[in-house]
């Protein structure tokens, strides 16, 4: 039986760059989609998945985003002596079922380099990556999906997504088998290949759950173009020594928040789905 998966790493060093100069001094993941930051979404995404422990691995000047989920006792206070039950409601769940840490990124050398320096916290245990910058709004929620067809096949799991042919490009993109419907075997990984050469349609987006016998490949690989170590290339080297597979998310829908199009995106969706907005929101839409 697979081990349970209780911790989350949130790769978070990025500089921001794709939303300049919004984040020149402001963490993306700390970016508001309506009334709650970027990485709150996969903070809840994370704890409605069973996962108790959340790991922000952010660069040293980075004090913004741990403090997000810390307590605010004056705020509290402030909010309790005037009454305002709501608004202390919500501040208090912020960090709810989880344990929210930091470790440094002293240096952005790449993803695979960001998921090595959460080692410590990630002991010898299964953990999730999930990518900031990948909202998905899912029933059940992507990690949860993913959680079950890892206790299913006790193997490390990543989530792809279907996309059209004319996008495989932007994307890293699965070579697979399948297992059942939704699952399959990954046989390679190629990266932002062209339409006329992938091997597939089915893309990988931005959640993993890994197991503890990757970071001594993490250690040993290295560098590639742009001077990053990159997470894929060392998967694809786990596939050398065991089974991994993809879980195909069902009933969502994902939005990429680190650029400018996909952030406006995820701004609307979120507000037509809010009662006390959606109907003047939508009259607004009609006249632009």
């Amino acid at each position: 039986m697979a081990p349970p998966v209780s911790t989350v790493v949130f790769p978070a060093a990025g500089l921001g760059t794709r939303i300049l100069p919004a984040t020149k001094a402001f963490p993306k993941e700390l970016l508001p989609l309506l009334d709650r930051p970027v990485i709150q979404y996969g903070v809840e995404e994370a704890v409605a998945a069973g996962i108790t422990q959340v790991v922000l691995v952010t660069s040293p000047g980075n004090t913004m985003t741990s403090a997000h989920f810390e307590t605010s006792p004056e705020l509290e206070v402030f909010l309790t002596e005037r009454g305002k039950t709501e608004a202390l409601e919500k501040i208090r769940s912020v960090a709810a079922g989880a344990d929210v840490t930091t470790v440094h990124q002293t240096e952005p050398l790449g993803l695979g380099h960001a998921v090595l320096m959460a080692r410590d916290r990630c002991g010898d245990a299964p953990f999730a990556v999930a990518l900031p910058d990948d909202v998905i709004d899912a029933d059940p929620p992507a990690l949860k999906q993913m959680v079950e067809v890892f206790t299913e096949m006790n193997g490390p799991v990543i989530l792809v997504e279907r996309v059209p042919q004319s996008a495989v490009d932007r994307y890293g993109i699965i070579d697979a088998t399948p297992v059942r419907d939704g699952v399959y075997q990954i046989t390679d990984m190629v990266e932002k290949p062209s339409p006329d050469s992938t091997p597939s349609d089915l893309a990988i987006v931005g959640r993993y759950i890994l197991t503890p016998d990757l970071f001594p490949i993490l250690e040993e690989t290295g560098a590639s173009h742009g001077g990053e170590i990159q997470l894929t290339d060392a998967l694809r080297r786990l596939l050398e020594t065991r089974p991994v597979y993809a879980c195909e998310i069902r009933g969502a829908v994902r939005h990429d928040v680190g650029n400018m199009l996909g952030f406006i995106q995820a701004s609307v969706y979120f507000a037509l789905k809010r009662p006390s907005i959606a109907p003047a929101l939508r009259d607004y839409l009609k006249t632009v």
